[in-house]
Parts: C-alpha cells; sequence; structure tokens
C-alpha cells in the first residue's frame, strides 16, 4: 500500500495541469453550486440558502481538489479542509469587497458592470486561491522527485587481520584487510 501512494505521490500533475482539474473541479462545483442555492432559496432565505452551499460546496471541492487536482491520491485531512475554507472565506470577502467598492464608486451600476466586476475578482481570487492550495495547503513537504536507487552499494567493512593483532602496534594499522 506504501508502495501505491508514493507511485501517486511522485505522479503529481504538474502546474498547467493541475490548474485546468482546479478550474475544472472548481467551475463544476460552483456552476452546480448556483443552482443549489437557488433552489434552497425557495424555501430558506437566500442568505441562509447561500451559507449552507458555501459550506457543502467548500468541502466537496477540497475533497476533490485534494484526491484529483493535486494529485494526493486520498482524501483531505482537517487541517487541509481548514485552510482550504480559510482560503476560500478570504477570496469571498475580496469578492464581496469588490462589488461593495462598486456600489459607492458608482451610483447605479449596470448589470454588465457588476458582473464585469464580479467575473474579474472571482477570477484573482481563484488564481491565487489555486497558489495557495497548491504551494501551502496541498504542498508536498520533505518529499523529493528523486527516484532512489534500487540498490544501495553495500557498505565495506574493514577488520584487522589477525596475524597483524599480535605484531608491533606500528604494522597493525598498514595491513588491514577487507572482510566479505
Amino acid at each position: 500500500m506504501e508502495t501505491a501512494r508514493n507511485r501517486q505521490e511522485q505522479a503529481a500533475p504538474g502546474a498547467v495541469v493541475a490548474f485546468a482539474r482546479f478550474v475544472l473541479c472548481g467551475g463544476g462545483v460552483g456552476v452546480a453550486s448556483s443552482f443549489a442555492v437557488g433552489a434552497l432559496a425557495a424555501w430558506l432565505p437566500w442568505i441562509l440558502a447561500n451559507a449552507l452551499v458555501t459550506v457543502v460546496s467548500t468541502l466537496l471541492a477540497t475533497e476533490l481538489h485534494a484526491r484529483f487536482t493535486f494529485g494526493a491520491g486520498r482524501r483531505a485531512t482537517r487541517s487541509q479542509h481548514a485552510q482550504s475554507a480559510g482560503s476560500a472565506a478570504a477570496a469571498y470577502a475580496v469578492t464581496c469587497g469588490a462589488m461593495l467598492v462598486l456600489q459607492v464608486l458608482v451610483e447605479a451600476p449596470g448589470a454588465t458592470l457588476q458582473q464585469a466586476v464580479y467575473l474579474s475578482a472571482s477570477a484573482l481570487t481563484g488564481v491565487a486561491r489555486f497558489a495557495v492550495l497548491r504551494l501551502v495547503v496541498f504542498a508536498r513537504r520533505g518529499r523529493t522527485r528523486a527516484v532512489p536507487a534500487a540498490h544501495p552499494a553495500p557498505a565495506t567493512r574493514r577488520t584487522v587481520h589477525p596475524a597483524v593483532v599480535s605484531g608491533p602496534p606500528a604494522h597493525r594499522t598498514e595491513t588491514l584487510c577487507r572482510a566479505a
């Protein structure tokens, strides 16, 4: 089992592949979340529906990122979930902040401008979130990509030849033999 895990960890995707997977997984979860918020908002206040869907979608996306996006091949740990939730909360705060700034700067922004600001903020926070997840949350600490030698050279042991032990002290160090 340990060998299989090591193979999966060594076969981690490069940055471009991981980013494509990040967009696919995160985008897929995001689209599904938007439908879920709309459906839940029929029964709950929108803010509560959005909060519930955000929590569930963050948990789901973190699992997808752990297993698929970043090539870990295993479930996300509690620590990874917490760090991922923190980066999602920061991204959420930035997008909300961008929308608040828009409301302050533009008295009555049109739908196109609102979408442009929101999508731009989302894209920037998405790239930042990808970097945080790849470099911090799902980073491979202490692991190298180098493949160890199949058969390391055996350590040689040097012993003193028995005939030398009985000889004078100066002669003992000159006649060392290799033990096989």
